[in-house]
């Protein structure tokens, strides 16, 4: 067992429109982030996570997600799976929960996608 306080966690500014309170577990295989955004991440383009799975979990807001050339609408409540490869955008105003098996790491994330 694991368990770790708001104060262990490690705040990131993704960009102006997303921030993220990542809690360093220290697991490879999974890993936990609070993400905060307000207005469209990323700006222009997709992002993409070449190697992980996201398990996205809408705490608080409302927004649309944008995915293979559609858009779909989602509120608070609502669950999300991204699969590896998958060109994504979220736009709104919304904090989410995030798990990602593998645990996400910086170098199979990109943004700015075509």
């Amino acid at each position: 067992m694991k368990i770790l306080r708001k104060s262990d966690a490690v705040e990131y500014k993704n960009s102006e429109q997303c921030t993220a309170l990542e809690y360093p577990l220290g697991d490879k295989d999974i890993n936990g982030t609070i993400v905060t955004v307000t207005g469209r991440y990323p700006e222009t383009r997709f992002a993409v996570n070449e190697v992980c799975k996201e398990l996205v979990y809408i705490v608080r807001g409302k927004g649309v997600l944008g995915i293979n050339g559609k858009e779909h609408a989602f509120q608070q409540g609502d669950l999300v799976l991204l699969l590896p490869g998958e060109k994504y955008y979220f736009d709104g105003d919304m904090e989410m929960f995030v798990s990602c098996t593998p645990a996400w790491f910086v170098g199979q994330h990109m943004k700015g996608v075509e």
